[in-house]
């Protein structure tokens, strides 16, 4: 047993700290929250030393084997290198705080058993397996100059798999891709809806899969006891996908007005993601975008703070990701600096903990600090809740606790 005693606590959904708590921790998770007196029976005691206690932060929108910043070349790596870079992204992901994260292209069972096991160190890992894409779709990222046609479950493999997606046309196929995600473990389903910022031969504006087969994506999920999300750049997207029962949306950066009322009605979700367009434009050299996805990322870059102000006005549910590539991983607390001019603090807090964990279908599990929860907890130098500041220096992330092991410490204090 586990005892964090003299700290102010966030618990992830009221926005305030709390004092004079203690957090009992017993075989990974919370027991208790209270003010009651500690003894010698409740175990091992680490005085937090007046810093602000947080839930574990979750990051809903990553992707584990995102090695470098195009997403061609990450499609062209050997499995056991993306492996590899998985176990270094992961843990480094793991120690800026992020106890959970969602990903939403590659990350797969085998991923999953490695941080489970303890092989690797890193987060909880949330998992779709392929992210589904129609040929010539935004995860569609053969050449232009390739003539191969993908490989589908069940070819004979002269095709090629995708280290990123599923490459699949019609409703059968589309069927038995979903149901191979979720036999392999995925507990939610990713499409593409619109086309891709960084995929070079992707049309920003097009509109992916018909209505026939994103309907059958919704009803597979549905039946299923799950959720499907959809990567939707633009308005005409974002509206249709939600008229189709799409249960979430990555981005949404070209939302307008009318549409964020919609989404807001329907109680649509919102995974917004600021921090990749963020780093690509900052550091596009490291990034070696093509030409044509550059023209791409400067239309969405105007837009996402506008959006973000849209969807706030609107009363939309909006969840947090990075969808940080490559070296660009480094930038991935600047998610939650980024989104200042729009939320305040704690509405950022919440973003990260107990909302993310509503839209993983974890409420109650992660991102909060309450009895029955995961016990991850991150201790902090500062107040976030006045100051989102704080994560522009990783040194101020003191101690990082997952399922009641403390599993990073910087410093005393």
């Amino acid at each position: 047993m586990t005892v964090l005693t003299n700290a102010r606590i966030f618990d992830g959904v009221e926005p305030h700290l709390a004092d004079g708590l203690n957090v009992f921790t017993a075989e990974g998770k919370i027991t208790e929250l209270s003010g009651r007196k500690i003894t010698a029976a409740d175990g091992q005691v680490i005085d937090c030393g007046g810093l602000t206690l947080i839930p574990g932060m979750i990051d809903a929108h990553v992707h584990a084997l995102g090695i470098a910043a195009h997403p061609e070349t990450v499609d062209k790596a050997p499995d056991t290198l993306l492996t590899g870079w998985a176990g270094f992204m992961l843990g480094r992901m793991l120690d800026r705080g992020f106890t959970t994260v969602r990903d939403v292209g590659g990350g797969d069972f085998g991923l999953a058993q490695a941080l489970e096991r303890g092989f690797i160190r890193g987060p909880r890992l949330i998992y779709c397996g392929r992210a589904l894409s129609q040929t010539g779709g935004g995860f569609d990222l053969r050449d232009p100059h390739d003539a191969r046609f993908p490989a589908s479950e069940g070819s004979c493999g002269c095709g090629r798999f995708s280290n990123f997606a599923a490459v699949v046309d019609g409703i059968d196929p589309i069927r038995v891709a979903i149901r191979e995600n979720f036999r392999r473990g995925a507990s939610f389903i990713k499409f593409i809806a619109s086309g891709d910022v960084t995929t070079a031969g992707s049309r920003l504006e097009a509109l992916e899969f018909s209505d026939e087969e994103v309907s059958t994506i919704v009803a597979e999920c549905e039946r299923y006891g799950t959720y499907c999300t959809a990567h939707v750049h633009t308005d005409k997207g974002i509206r249709r996908a939600v008229e189709l029962g799409v249960h979430c949306l990555e981005h949404a950066s070209m939302v307008t007005p009318e549409t964020a009322r919609f989404l807001a009605e329907r109680g649509t979700f919102v995974v917004a993601t600021l921090a990749v367009v963020d780093s690509y434009a900052n550091r596009s050299a490291e990034a070696g975008l093509h030409p044509n996805s550059a023209a791409k990322l400067e239309d969405v870059r105007h837009r996402m703070i506008e959006a973000l102000a849209i969807l706030k006005e609107a009363g939309v549910t909006v969840g947090l990701g990075s969808d940080l590539l490559g070296p660009l991983e480094s930038d991935q607390l600047n998610e939650l600096t980024l989104r200042a001019p729009v939320y305040s603090p704690a509405e950022i807090m919440m973003q990260a903990t107990s909302i993310n964990a509503r839209i993983l279908r974890a409420e109650g599990t992660i991102g909060v600090i309450r009895e029955g929860a995961f016990a991850d907890m991150v201790l902090l130098r500062g107040n976030p809740l006045e100051d989102i500041d704080v994560f522009k220096d990783e040194d101020n992330i003191a101690l990082v606790v997952k399922g009641g092991a403390v599993v990073k410490q910087r410093g005393e204090w």
